[in-house]
């Protein structure tokens, strides 16, 4: 059994990597285990966790679990989406859709940390692409309103889910946001893929599903 260790920003991506990717992997031979992002590092070895704020806590965050002997690799689980300004690559990333850029800013992530064992994975552009898979599965989360036209029209706007664009005004989540003021990415985040499922999550999402067969071919 390979031991994967994986960085995740929060308490959503910790969850899908628990209740969905573990299940799918460990039948392929390999134990994956979120954790997430420290804020800070205390002496004693306590952590004070949250979002993911400079590339210095990234880099420290991966360094640190690159030590741990008993992982066989390291990866990451961030949004492409706000990521911070100060990642190596990101000055120079290039233009054009979200995947190209992901992979050159993995690259350059890879590059810097230096360590066989680690691959960085970088979600396009954010984790609410996912919620775009199935827009009548995510609908149904909201039951106050029917949903299922609004979101429809976002997801056939584009390729796919990952290609729905990183503004503050128009990146996944903002659009869920507006269309449905009370969401909670915790709550619907988890729900909604769940629902749809890896399959089609891994069929709509080429950039993900690359990952994944990475995770894969581990075991």
């Amino acid at each position: 059994m390979k031991r994967v260790l994986i960085s995740v920003e929060g308490q959503t991506e910790e969850t899908f990597v628990r209740e969905v990717l573990y299940k799918h992997l460990l039948l392929r031979n390999v134990f994956v285990q979120p954790v997430i992002v420290s804020t800070k590092r205390a002496k004693q070895g306590n952590k004070f966790k949250g979002g993911l704020l400079s590339y210095e806590q990234a880099r420290n965050e991966v360094r640190h679990l690159c030590e741990n002997k008993a992982a066989f690799a390291v990866t990451t689980l961030y949004d492409l989406y706000h990521l911070p300004v100060d990642f190596p690559g990101y000055a120079t990333r290039p233009a054009g859709n979200g995947r190209a850029k992901a992979v050159y800013l993995e690259q350059a992530f890879q590059q810097d940390i230096n360590i066989p064992s680690f691959r960085p994975h970088l979600q396009v552009h954010e984790f609410e692409a996912f919620m775009f898979v199935d827009p009548k599965k995510t609908a149904a989360l909201f039951p106050e309103n029917d949903l299922t036209r609004e979101l429809r029209e976002i997801r056939e706007s584009f390729q796919s889910p990952e290609d729905i664009n990183d503004s503050p005004i128009t990146a996944p989540s903002k659009r869920i946001l507006a269309l449905y003021p009370k969401y909670d990415k915790p709550l619907y985040g988890t729900l909604a893929v769940l629902e749809i499922g890896l399959d089609k999550l891994r069929a709509e999402c080429p950039h993900f599903h690359t990952w994944l067969d990475w995770l894969e071919s581990l075991g």
